[in-house]
């Protein structure tokens, strides 16, 4: 009798029992196939979580990196040669001089930076529902951020995401992360991600606030935060103040 052609697949099971490199199906690990997958994605992804308990996710014990007077030049600077100049030098701003979120810069609309008469109103009246854990909050406009989002209230109609995507629709929180990573990366910037601005943003109004006759609560508040816990985290320490401390002990 003639031989079939097809060939007859051997279960999986006796495979793995005659090569005992593979392993079992519960012990095998996914592979991850994208740098894409780093800890700020996780991060933004558990902002928008009901049931996060924690402010971050740091992976290896990293954080993002804060950013230098000289970075943050930079950083505007080359917004000028952008296809989306204004919109990218907002969203350099929303995140350094404002403090917001990957999540909430996504979903920041028209309606929470304007006056009931349509104008640039003085503060950003984040609301509960795009914070994490409902922390909505009110936040000064630097002068720098309102004069940039002064002139993106004239390209807009004043309803809507106020950054948008090409398409003219609202970014989703994933894009934004992947937006600022990318940007740092090309401009060489190590370690510095979605969270570095907002990072900044509190690190500098915590060693400023007490010169405007302010506490760590109101950076606490500033920040969005629940924990003063969670905001002496974010605050980055200065090399310099420390040596000077400890020569004087």
């Amino acid at each position: 009798m003639q031989a079939s052609g097809r060939r007859r697949c051997r279960p999986k099971a006796a495979l793995i029992a005659r090569n005992p490199k593979i392993p079992p199906a519960q012990s095998r690990k996914p592979l991850v196939t994208s740098l894409d997958l780093t800890w700020e994605y996780i991060h933004v992804t558990l902002d928008n979580a009901d049931n996060s308990s924690s402010e971050r996710l740091t992976v290896a014990g990293k954080q993002s990196k804060m950013l230098s007077d000289e970075q943050i030049a930079l950083a505007l600077r080359k917004t000028r040669w952008r296809r989306y100049a204004l919109r990218d030098r907002a969203m350099l701003l929303l995140s350094l001089k404002a403090g917001l979120r990957a999540a909430e810069i996504a979903q920041l609309t028209w309606p929470m930076v304007l006056d009931p008469q349509g104008r640039l109103a003085d503060h950003i009246a984040l609301a509960d529902r795009i914070a994490k854990k409902r922390s909505g909050r009110t936040i000064p406009l630097n002068p720098s951020l309102k004069a940039v989002l002064e002139r993106l209230r004239r390209q807009s109609d004043g309803e809507g995401f106020v950054i948008r995507s090409e398409r003219g629709e609202g970014m989703r929180p994933s894009s934004v992360v992947s937006w600022f990573r990318e940007y740092y990366i090309s401009l060489g910037f190590k370690g510095c991600a979605s969270h570095s601005g907002r990072r900044t943003f509190i690190t500098r109004a915590a060693r400023l606030v007490h010169k405007v006759g302010g506490s760590l609560r109101d950076v606490q508040i500033l920040a969005g935060h629940l924990s003063l816990n969670t905001t002496q985290k974010y605050i980055e320490g200065d090399t310099a103040a420390k040596r000077r401390l400890v020569a004087l002990i």
